[in-house]
């Protein structure tokens, strides 16, 4: 019995053939290995500033001042914010969230830590 091949992981054709150690797709001619695809998983992980996996739902403490941009007011360090949400990075913001005292805002995963 063969063994079955994977799909390719960018247009998830089935038509995938192996190249020595790497895998080819010749539906869209993307080529990868499995450390090659496990890295691009781990780089897709959002983390905070202490390297912790952040997750949705996750609750979050501010690491440092934090100017709004149009508005004067700031988010202070050590702002608890529950219940975060995790979108695709826009300008660097990959968390949306409504801080207390501020409202809804996109912060940055650099700027925060898991509580």
């Amino acid at each position: 019995m063969a063994a079955t091949l994977p799909n390719c992981p960018k247009c998830d054709s089935e038509y995938t053939y192996e190249d020595g150690a790497a895998y080819v797709c010749p539906m869209c001619a993307y080529e990868w290995t499995e450390d090659s695809l496990k890295e691009e998983q781990e780089a897709a992980l959002i983390k905070d500033a202490n390297g912790n996996v952040l997750n949705d739902g996750d609750d979050v403490s501010v690491i440092k001042d934090l100017k709004i941009k149009g508005a004067s007011s700031v988010i202070k360090q050590g702002t608890k914010v529950k219940g975060i949400k995790l979108v695709d990075p826009d300008d660097g913001h990959d968390i949306d969230c409504k801080v207390p005292g501020v409202g809804q805002v996109g912060l940055k995963s650099e700027f925060v830590k898991k509580l």
